[in-house]
């Protein structure tokens, strides 16, 4: 387990760099979300899991627990653990939040690692995966996808 200051960087020999960065609009509205729901002591975790249209999605969940392997670091006041796993697809990307207007927003991850994406963009396909899926066509988008999520 190595812990990281993402606002002030540090390198030492037994940290590793962040996995992803998180936008200050986005920690800031996840810690008003733990905040209401009295989830004190929490962080977010970041995670991929196998499923949606593309082969793989994302998953955020509000965590109190570190687990062996996680990398776990601090950004903007916000504790962020991701599993070793999911460090591979999500190195490099940014999570953000766009406030589309006073009722709706909604969090987007932007993943240098991810070749094609779905619609919605909850789920993507690495480069990886396009090279091992013998069925894989190519499809990079389309409307609909999350009708069935």
């Amino acid at each position: 387990m190595a812990t990281i200051e993402q606002d002030v960087v540090q390198h030492h020999e037994n940290e590793f760099p962040p996995v992803l960065e998180i936008t200050e609009g986005a920690s800031l509205r996840l810690q008003s979300m733990m905040k209401e729901r009295n989830l004190e002591g929490y962080g977010l975790r970041v995670f991929v899991s196998g499923g949606g249209c593309s082969g793989l999605q994302y998953g955020m969940t509000f965590d109190n627990e570190e687990r062996f392997g996680d990398t776990v670091w601090n950004a903007h006041g916000l504790r962020i653990m991701v599993d070793p796993i999911s460090a591979r697809y999500l190195m490099g990307a940014t999570i953000s939040y766009q406030q589309e207007n006073m009722l709706a927003g909604a969090f987007k991850i932007d993943n240098p690692n991810a070749v094609s994406s779905c619609g919605c963009g909850h789920s993507f396909r690495t480069r990886d995966q396009q090279g091992a899926d013998d069925e894989y066509d190519g499809y990079s988008g389309g409307g609909g996808c999350c009708s069935g999520h």
